[in-house]
């Protein structure tokens, strides 16, 4: 995995050849599941070596998951740990709501003697291994023909909503975090205030994580059966109950063409393009827009790329910029695992 020069991001470490042929077990947190892989650096890249995904409810912490990965790859010796987690990472610890565990680098340095371990929030991890795709890993769905200098936002809707970005500095991209996800969401029309009503009660503040999520998509599913009435068929309830909630009610819209499915998709797309056009506003994403996270991905050949372009480049004053802003849809993923290993690896000098 070496990375692609249209990214070129900061990283010191690639220039010392300390960190060339170091381990390092990089890890991707997730509420479903738990990814670990097995690397080694060298010449500016990785080499995965192993790679094992665990039930992440199965398991009371992560070190059990951790021990288990070492056991079932009987390794020694590794080096160095990184660890993506969904929430924020505060002077090396992190406690994310979706997790209930307590991460903490000190412990794990100290538990297992590593000589370094590193802690990133998983969108930020994801913008690092965003550097090793492919050019057929974007999927464009407006562009100029490339990323553009300036700063990037990086939107990814999955188990949550994750936000994120690229601050440039006139040279390198430079990851950040943000929890934009759960900054308050704003409805725009009469439909969309009764939509934000109910999802008040339910919720009191009500976050974009609520609309632009696994989550959120239920949500606008069942506003639209239970306040719109919008019917549903009996064999798809009993069918979204027991399967992938996302994939099944994408089958029913693309394959069954069922009505208040095929409305679902269209509301969280225009959804998804709005909050787009918060985000790049928020960080002024001159260089572009990513779009990532499961949802988009299934999505992918449903989205309407010029109808979601023109949703997204509404503003107040601010039209002229957001339409030049690139958009690409990222086709690869869990970039966060591969994205901690090239950080844990490569960000120190």
């Amino acid at each position: 995995m070496i990375l692609n020069p249209k990214f070129p991001l900061y990283l010191p470490g690639v220039e010392n050849s300390n960190n060339d042929n170091i381990s390092i077990i990089g890890a991707s947190l997730r509420e479903d599941i738990t990814i670990l892989g097995y690397f080694v650096s060298g010449n500016g890249g990785l080499e995965m070596k192993a790679q094992n995904v665990y039930q992440t409810k199965e398991y009371a912490s992560f070190s059990d998951i951790l021990k288990k990965f070492i056991q079932d790859n009987q390794l020694e010796n590794v080096k160095r740990l990184g660890m993506a987690v969904p929430g924020p990472v505060l002077n090396g610890k992190s406690n994310p709501v979706r997790l209930g565990w307590n991460l903490d680098v000190e412990e794990y340095a100290r538990d297992y003697g590593f000589e370094k371990v590193e802690m990133l929030n998983d969108l930020e991890a994801s913008a690092y291994g965003m550097a090793l795709l492919e050019d057929d890993d974007l999927e464009a769905i407006y562009t100029s023909g490339h990323l553009e200098k300036g700063n990037v936002a990086v939107l990814a809707p999955g188990n949550g909503l994750g936000e994120a970005g690229y601050f440039f500095d006139g040279k390198y991209l430079r990851p950040f975090a943000t929890e934009g996800g759960h900054s308050e969401f704003s409805p725009r029309t009469n439909v969309e205030v009764e939509f934000y009503q109910f999802l008040n009660n339910i919720y009191g503040i009500v976050s974009w994580e609520n609309v632009l999520s696994k989550t959120g998509l239920f949500n606008i599913y069942r506003f639209l059966r239970d306040v719109k009435r919008h019917p549903e068929p009996e064999w798809l309830g009993e069918r979204l109950a027991q399967g992938n909630f996302v994939e099944e009610l994408y089958k029913a819209a693309v394959e069954e063409n069922v009505l208040i499915c095929r409305i679902a998709l269209d509301t969280f797309l225009e959804f998804l393009a709005r909050e787009a056009n918060n985000l790049t506003l928020k960080v002024k994403a001159t260089g572009g827009l990513l779009i990532a996270g499961d949802i988009p991905q299934i999505m992918r050949e449903y989205i309407d790329k010029d109808k979601f372009y023109e949703k997204f480049k509404i503003s107040d004053k601010m039209e002229e910029m957001l339409r030049n802003i690139p958009i690409y849809l990222v086709k690869q993923n869990h970039t966060a695992l591969k994205g901690m290993a090239l950080y844990t690896a490569y960000y120190q000098i």
